[in-house]
Protein backbone atom coordinates (compact mmCIF):
# COMPACT_ATOMS: atom_id res chain seq x y z
CA UNK A 1 0.00 0.00 0.00
CA UNK A 2 1.43 3.55 -1.09
CA UNK A 3 1.14 6.47 1.59
CA UNK A 4 1.82 9.69 0.58
CA UNK A 5 1.80 11.69 3.80
CA UNK A 6 4.54 14.01 3.17
CA UNK A 7 5.37 15.15 -0.43
CA UNK A 8 9.47 16.62 -0.85
CA UNK A 9 11.50 14.41 0.98
CA UNK A 10 15.01 16.58 0.36
CA UNK A 11 16.68 13.23 -0.68
CA UNK A 12 16.60 13.95 -3.94
CA UNK A 13 17.97 17.50 -3.59
CA UNK A 14 21.80 16.21 -4.70
CA UNK A 15 20.73 14.74 -7.89
CA UNK A 16 19.94 11.03 -6.77
CA UNK A 17 16.58 9.22 -6.14
CA UNK A 18 15.80 6.00 -4.99
CA UNK A 19 15.05 2.73 -6.74
CA UNK A 20 12.31 0.73 -5.19
CA UNK A 21 15.26 -1.54 -4.16
CA UNK A 22 16.91 1.60 -1.96
CA UNK A 23 19.16 1.98 -4.36
CA UNK A 24 20.01 5.40 -4.93
CA UNK A 25 21.00 6.45 -8.33
CA UNK A 26 21.83 9.57 -10.50
CA UNK A 27 18.03 11.27 -11.71
CA UNK A 28 20.21 11.40 -15.10
CA UNK A 29 20.36 6.98 -14.64
CA UNK A 30 18.67 5.58 -18.30
CA UNK A 31 16.42 3.78 -15.68
CA UNK A 32 15.24 6.94 -14.50
CA UNK A 33 14.53 8.22 -17.98
CA UNK A 34 12.75 5.10 -18.85
CA UNK A 35 10.23 5.26 -15.81
CA UNK A 36 9.87 8.89 -16.51
CA UNK A 37 9.07 8.82 -20.04
CA UNK A 38 6.30 6.27 -19.14
CA UNK A 39 4.88 8.61 -16.50
CA UNK A 40 4.77 11.49 -19.06
CA UNK A 41 3.28 9.32 -21.28
CA UNK A 42 0.04 8.43 -18.53
CA UNK A 43 0.46 12.00 -17.96
CA UNK A 44 -0.18 13.42 -21.87
CA UNK A 45 -2.81 10.11 -22.02
CA UNK A 46 -4.50 11.89 -18.74
CA UNK A 47 -5.09 14.59 -21.21
CA UNK A 48 -6.10 13.08 -24.16
CA UNK A 49 -8.91 11.20 -21.19
CA UNK A 50 -10.18 15.39 -20.86
CA UNK A 51 -10.70 15.98 -24.59
CA UNK A 52 -13.25 13.22 -24.40
CA UNK A 53 -15.78 14.96 -22.03
CA UNK A 54 -17.87 12.21 -21.29
CA UNK A 55 -18.07 11.04 -25.17
CA UNK A 56 -17.29 7.59 -25.70
CA UNK A 57 -16.95 5.96 -22.38
CA UNK A 58 -15.82 2.45 -24.16
CA UNK A 59 -13.00 4.81 -25.08
CA UNK A 60 -11.98 5.65 -21.96
CA UNK A 61 -12.76 2.96 -19.99
CA UNK A 62 -9.52 1.26 -21.93
CA UNK A 63 -7.78 4.43 -21.74
CA UNK A 64 -8.25 4.49 -17.56
CA UNK A 65 -7.23 0.57 -17.73
CA UNK A 66 -4.02 2.20 -19.53
CA UNK A 67 -3.36 4.47 -16.95
CA UNK A 68 -3.28 2.15 -14.80
CA UNK A 69 -1.22 -0.48 -16.41
CA UNK A 70 1.68 2.95 -16.77
CA UNK A 71 1.78 3.10 -12.99
CA UNK A 72 2.50 -0.85 -12.86
CA UNK A 73 4.83 -0.80 -15.67
CA UNK A 74 6.95 2.59 -13.67
CA UNK A 75 6.64 0.17 -10.94
CA UNK A 76 8.36 -2.19 -12.76
CA UNK A 77 11.25 -0.81 -14.07
CA UNK A 78 11.71 1.14 -10.70
CA UNK A 79 12.49 -2.54 -9.19
CA UNK A 80 14.93 -4.12 -11.56
CA UNK A 81 14.46 -7.79 -11.57
CA UNK A 82 18.60 -8.48 -10.87
CA UNK A 83 17.74 -12.01 -9.08
CA UNK A 84 18.30 -10.41 -6.07
CA UNK A 85 15.47 -11.61 -2.77
CA UNK A 86 13.94 -8.81 -1.76
CA UNK A 87 11.37 -8.71 1.10
CA UNK A 88 7.82 -8.26 -1.21
CA UNK A 89 7.21 -9.58 -4.46
CA UNK A 90 7.33 -6.45 -6.84
CA UNK A 91 4.77 -5.76 -9.15
CA UNK A 92 5.59 -6.74 -12.81
CA UNK A 93 3.83 -6.24 -16.11
CA UNK A 94 2.08 -9.51 -17.02
CA UNK A 95 1.02 -11.42 -20.05
CA UNK A 96 -2.23 -10.79 -19.40
CA UNK A 97 -1.93 -7.06 -19.65
CA UNK A 98 -0.25 -7.21 -22.82
CA UNK A 99 -3.11 -9.54 -24.46
CA UNK A 100 -5.61 -7.85 -22.93
CA UNK A 101 -4.80 -4.75 -24.70
CA UNK A 102 -3.88 -6.69 -28.10
CA UNK A 103 -7.74 -7.67 -27.40
CA UNK A 104 -8.99 -3.72 -26.98
CA UNK A 105 -6.98 -3.25 -30.55
CA UNK A 106 -8.61 -5.53 -32.40
CA UNK A 107 -11.87 -4.63 -31.43
CA UNK A 108 -11.38 -0.90 -32.33
CA UNK A 109 -9.75 -1.92 -35.56
CA UNK A 110 -12.20 -3.93 -36.48
CA UNK A 111 -14.34 -1.18 -36.80
CA UNK A 112 -12.03 0.60 -39.12
CA UNK A 113 -11.34 0.77 -42.72
CA UNK A 114 -8.04 -0.12 -43.67
CA UNK A 115 -5.79 2.70 -43.84
CA UNK A 116 -4.51 3.36 -47.96
CA UNK A 117 -2.29 5.87 -46.40
CA UNK A 118 -0.37 7.34 -43.71
CA UNK A 119 -2.41 9.15 -41.25
CA UNK A 120 -1.38 12.68 -40.55
CA UNK A 121 -1.69 13.59 -36.73
CA UNK A 122 -5.26 15.25 -35.85
CA UNK A 123 -8.41 15.53 -36.87
CA UNK A 124 -10.03 16.21 -33.74
CA UNK A 125 -8.52 17.19 -30.69
CA UNK A 126 -8.85 13.73 -28.67
CA UNK A 127 -7.53 12.35 -31.80
CA UNK A 128 -4.58 14.59 -32.05
CA UNK A 129 -3.70 14.22 -28.21
CA UNK A 130 -3.61 10.98 -28.95
CA UNK A 131 -1.31 11.04 -31.72
CA UNK A 132 1.02 12.93 -28.99
CA UNK A 133 0.42 9.94 -26.55
CA UNK A 134 1.67 7.87 -28.96
CA UNK A 135 4.33 9.56 -30.20
CA UNK A 136 5.39 10.08 -26.00
CA UNK A 137 4.88 6.51 -25.54
CA UNK A 138 7.27 5.14 -28.68
CA UNK A 139 10.01 7.33 -26.91
CA UNK A 140 8.99 5.49 -23.79
CA UNK A 141 9.85 2.61 -25.46
CA UNK A 142 13.37 3.54 -27.37
CA UNK A 143 14.34 4.81 -23.42
CA UNK A 144 13.14 0.83 -22.23
CA UNK A 145 14.81 -0.56 -25.30
CA UNK A 146 18.21 1.17 -24.35
CA UNK A 147 18.09 0.04 -20.97
CA UNK A 148 17.51 -3.38 -21.28
CA UNK A 149 20.94 -2.83 -23.77
CA UNK A 150 22.75 -2.30 -21.06
CA UNK A 151 24.69 -4.86 -18.82
CA UNK A 152 22.98 -5.24 -15.85
CA UNK A 153 20.09 -3.27 -16.16
CA UNK A 154 17.01 -6.07 -16.86
CA UNK A 155 13.73 -5.17 -18.75
CA UNK A 156 10.94 -7.71 -18.58
CA UNK A 157 9.95 -9.05 -21.72
CA UNK A 158 6.31 -8.44 -20.87
CA UNK A 159 7.16 -4.79 -20.16
CA UNK A 160 8.54 -4.19 -23.63
CA UNK A 161 5.61 -6.28 -25.54
CA UNK A 162 3.22 -3.55 -23.48
CA UNK A 163 5.33 -0.19 -24.35
CA UNK A 164 5.25 -2.09 -28.20
CA UNK A 165 1.68 -2.39 -28.17
CA UNK A 166 0.96 0.66 -26.42
CA UNK A 167 1.65 2.56 -29.55
CA UNK A 168 -0.45 0.45 -31.16
CA UNK A 169 -3.50 1.27 -28.99
CA UNK A 170 -3.00 4.55 -29.02
CA UNK A 171 -2.66 4.96 -33.02
CA UNK A 172 -5.91 2.74 -33.35
CA UNK A 173 -7.69 4.34 -30.53
CA UNK A 174 -6.83 8.10 -32.51
CA UNK A 175 -8.48 7.04 -35.43
CA UNK A 176 -11.39 5.27 -33.63
CA UNK A 177 -12.05 8.43 -31.84
CA UNK A 178 -11.98 10.49 -35.14
CA UNK A 179 -15.32 9.17 -36.10
CA UNK A 180 -14.16 5.76 -36.99
CA UNK A 181 -11.30 7.02 -38.98
CA UNK A 182 -13.45 9.32 -40.92
CA UNK A 183 -11.62 12.36 -39.61
CA UNK A 184 -8.54 11.71 -40.42
CA UNK A 185 -6.39 13.54 -42.17
CA UNK A 186 -4.29 11.06 -44.64
CA UNK A 187 -0.63 11.86 -46.09
CA UNK A 188 -0.54 13.13 -49.73
CA UNK A 189 2.58 12.49 -50.73
CA UNK A 190 4.70 14.89 -52.49
CA UNK A 191 1.12 17.01 -52.50
CA UNK A 192 2.86 20.01 -51.95
CA UNK A 193 6.00 20.25 -54.13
Amino acid sequence: MVVLNRIYTKTGDAGTTALGTGERVPKTSPRIAAYGTVDETNAVIGVARTQLAGEQPDVDAMLLRVQNDLFDLGADLCVPDRGQKLSYEPLRISDAQVTRLEGEIDQMNSELEPLRSFVLPGGSPVGAALHVARTVSRRAERKMVELAALPDEPVSAPALKYINRLSDFLFVASRYVNDRGKSDILWVPGKNR
